[in-house]
């Protein structure tokens, strides 16, 4: 970790600028708070492949977990389908009636209340959402295309590949950080040593 912050701020040209001025470093500087893919980062962590997501999926959906996740939301967010449908795992427009109609049941059994924002929204607000999922769909769908994972191997592939890659730009830094330092470095050592001998 703070290998890592160390990057991030001699990475960062404001960040590198005010250390060198000041001595000291933002925590919450931006440069720090952005740098990790996190989606990659807990698959190489916990080994997550294209298949464990997918059986993850099939289990979660119609489960008492799920409706337990739709009932807070909805509560949560008082009925607005826009922010349920955001925030519920593995949904996508397609789950929209499904999604509904748990909701309704839950309300006629009066496990929850009747929000206007629910019984009330739009045909214009329901398109509206609908045509931008669908849009988001396939922006996902292109970007998953023009990466390869299609399957697991593919992902696993990918993975390693950019591990390595951040490797190779550790290597690169801790060379370019030896190259500056190192001499100087050595010049320090031996100044001190002449001292020691002379006193």
């Amino acid at each position: 970790q703070i290998l890592g912050k160390v990057y991030a701020v001699l990475s960062d040209e404001k960040q590198r600028a005010a250390y060198d001025e000041t001595g000291m470093v933002d925590e919450d500087a931006e440069a720090l708070q952005d740098g990790r893919d996190w989606l990659e980062y807990w698959q190489l962590l916990f080994k997550v492949t294209v298949k464990d997501i997918e059986d993850f999926q099939k289990s979660y959906k119609n489960s008492a977990e799920e409706l337990a996740d739709v009932k807070a939301a909805y509560v949560n967010f008082k009925g607005d389908m826009d922010r349920i449908m955001e925030s519920v795992m593995c949904v996508d427009y397609t789950d929209e009636p499904r999604i509904r109609e748990m909701i309704e049941q839950a309300i006629a059994s009066g496990e929850l209340p009747s929000f206007k924002a629910f019984v009330k929204e739009s045909k214009q607000k329901m398109m509206s959402r609908r045509r931008r999922a669908e849009k988001e769909a396939k922006e996902a769908q292109k970007t998953k295309d023009e990466l390869g994972l299609s399957g697991e191997k593919d992902l696993e592939a990918l993975i390693k590949s950019r591990s390595r890659d951040r490797e190779k730009q550790m290597d690169n830094f801790f060379a370019q950080l030896e190259a500056k330092y190192g001499n100087s470095a050595k010049k320090g050592g031996k100044k001190t040593s002449a001292k020691k001998r002379k006193t």
